[in-house]
């Protein structure tokens, strides 16, 4: 039933703000929102026993009010079609946004902190968009914005960055952080399924989203890429500066290749602090088979941190789901309802910091970011391995092993190298030489070959 939602509202101010509950308004009660009411209704005694306090929402913004009244029932929670109203509601103290998108949102989430409201949000488009502005005035305005459940679902990495490995000066941060795509490559690879089969088979089991462009062309790692380095480096989000590239372009037979090598192919967000900058990219690249990450199946996520005094850690779980992403949006509740009188810089896990030694650092452009790469080198004649090893040596591009793929049904030979570290600059240069070369029979495919994170 619809409720009159400031009429509804009774103020308690005879109880002190830390010992009543926290108030908390939500606008979007679709799969997240749904799933936050749901989660902190069944576990309120656990999450008061552990935190002192109670949480209540009191109010819920939907674009369908009799969906919502299902969702809610008779809980006695104000429903209402205007996120404005939440945002500026008078009786929370709290506004969690799990409706998405970048325009309207940002317009909800700026008034909730101009009118003294903490943010949880799950919206990680948002962020990577005006996380600058909104962290910005949260600042000004002294409240907190909290995000978990905007980088890696159910995997606490935010807080094991700001938290956990706090005393570390962090190296790099690395990890597979969309699950769509992970799917994917894992189907690729266990049933050699060539990209599009296996995006129907994501699509039919709920992985993948219709227009599955934001997931499957590295979209949605980039944006949860630059929160990453945000927290791990204290620079700005900079996801406009991040490298981003999909696995749409993908074969089948790179696939195959890389497993014939001893590779896995994954979809990998990479943070890595350098001396003159900081790479920021997202990439299909090679792990060695070998590697914990290349151990990360299915829609899974994995996240790996070294820092200088904890070394490497490894953060693993869910990639998806509604009960997963609330997990994290009522962890970032909890940090409120627990910490809600100290310095809303140490609040929860929002940048209230910016290391100067990184912040001034740029995101190292494409050409120069250095590293080790697969080429897969389509030839007429398969003598020609050896002759195109020593034709990219003498080329600047130093190469490790050099091979004849396993012949397959339909497909004429092709060599494979793996180089040694070389300048991103100097690799683009032979590769286009290259195509120009007599004997190649074909384009030439070149991936990232992430083997340094040990």
């Amino acid at each position: 039933m619809y409720r009159d939602p400031v009429q509804s509202f009774q103020p308690e101010h005879q109880v002190p703000a830390s010992l009543r509950p926290l108030r908390v308004g939500m606008i979007g009660i679709g799969t997240v929102g749904a799933g936050t009411f749901r989660v902190l209704r069944r576990n309120q005694a656990d999450i008061v026993a552990r935190t002192g306090r109670g949480i209540e929402i009191v109010i819920v913004a939907a674009r369908q009010l009799g969906r919502a009244a299902e969702i809610v029932g008779d809980t006695g929670v104000t429903l209402t079609d205007d996120p404005l109203l939440v945002a500026t509601h008078p009786g929370i103290d709290v506004v969690v946004e799990v409706a998405g998108g970048t325009g309207p949102a940002r317009d909800w989430v700026l008034a909730a902190i101009a009118h003294g409201k903490h943010v949880v949000t799950a919206n990680k488009a948002l962020l990577a968009v005006h996380g600058a502005e909104i962290l910005d005035a949260a600042r000004r305005r002294g409240v907190a914005v909290a995000y978990e459940g905007a980088v890696a679902v159910s995997i606490p990495i935010v807080k094991a960055l700001r938290e956990g490995l706090a005393a570390n000066r962090i190296e790099w941060v690395a990890g597979i952080i969309n699950g769509t795509s992970n799917f994917i490559l894992s189907r690729m690879r266990d049933e050699a399924l060539d990209f599009d089969t296996a995006l129907a088979q994501a699509q039919a089991l709920g992985y993948a989203e219709a227009d599955p462009a934001f997931d499957v062309e590295g979209t949605d790692a980039g944006h949860k890429l630059s929160l990453l380095a945000a927290n791990a480096f204290g620079m700005p989000i900079r996801f406009a500066d991040a490298q981003v590239e999909g696995i749409t372009g993908l074969s089948r037979l790179d696939v195959a290749c890389a497993e014939q090598l001893g590779y896995r192919v994954k979809l990998l967000g990479i943070a890595r602090r350098q001396a003159h900058g900081v790479e920021l990219r997202v990439q299909p690249a090679l792990l060695p088979a070998t590697h914990l990450l290349a151990q990360v199946h299915g829609s899974m996520n994995g996240v790996m941190v070294k820092g200088d005094a904890a070394g490497i850690t490894m953060y693993y779980g869910a990639g998806a789901g509604s009960e997963q992403t609330a997990s994290a949006v009522i962890a970032d509740l909890v940090d409120i309802a627990r910490l809600d009188c100290t310095r809303a810089a140490q609040r929860v896990p929002h940048l209230g910091f910016q290391a100067h030694a990184v912040r001034d650092l740029p995101v190292l452009p494409r050409a120069d970011v250095c590293g080790a790469h697969y080429l897969r080198i389509p030839v007429a004649d398969a003598g020609q391995a050896e002759a195109m090893a020593n034709w990219l040596a003498a080329r600047q591009v130093p190469v490790r092993r050099v091979a004849l793929a396993d012949a397959q049904p339909g497909i004429g030979p092709q060599v494979l190298v793996l180089t040694e570290t070389v300048v991103q600059a100097d690799l683009d240069q032979a590769v286009q030489a290259l195509h120009a070369h007599p004997a190649l029979a074909g384009r030439v495919t070149t991936l990232r070959v992430e083997d340094w994170m040990a």
